[in-house]
């Protein structure tokens, strides 16, 4: 016989764990931090790659090797296109709206 608060525990468990965003969400928008501190700078694709790799460290870097891998493809994947004009906080933005949907 089960506890009669038991659904009700594993139901607002499950609850919390979808409203936390994904992992590739999380590197998007620790990504679009990073490129903040220097808003103005015009974005190159080899410091968004930069930015990428520390944000995925600091995120998933402790996790098994599957779940960064899968975690940094998902976000990879989602990263807008780089113009030659757009800057840090320009893209910034466009990351944290792009990390709501992943």
């Amino acid at each position: 016989m089960s506890h009669p608060s038991y659904p009700t525990q594993a139901g607002e468990a499950l609850r919390q764990i979808q409203a936390q965003p994904s992992y590739a969400s999380q590197i998007l928008l620790t990504t679009a931090a990073v490129l903040r501190i220097q808003s103005e700078r015009t974005l190159h694709p080899r410091v968004l790659d930069i930015a990428l790799g520390f944000a995925a460290d600091a995120i998933v870097g402790e996790l098994p090797v599957a779940v960064q891998l899968n975690s940094l493809d998902r976000a990879r994947a989602a990263l807008p296109d780089v113009s030659d004009t757009v800057t840090h906080g320009e893209y910034a933005l466009r990351l944290d709206a792009t990390a709501r949907t992943v």
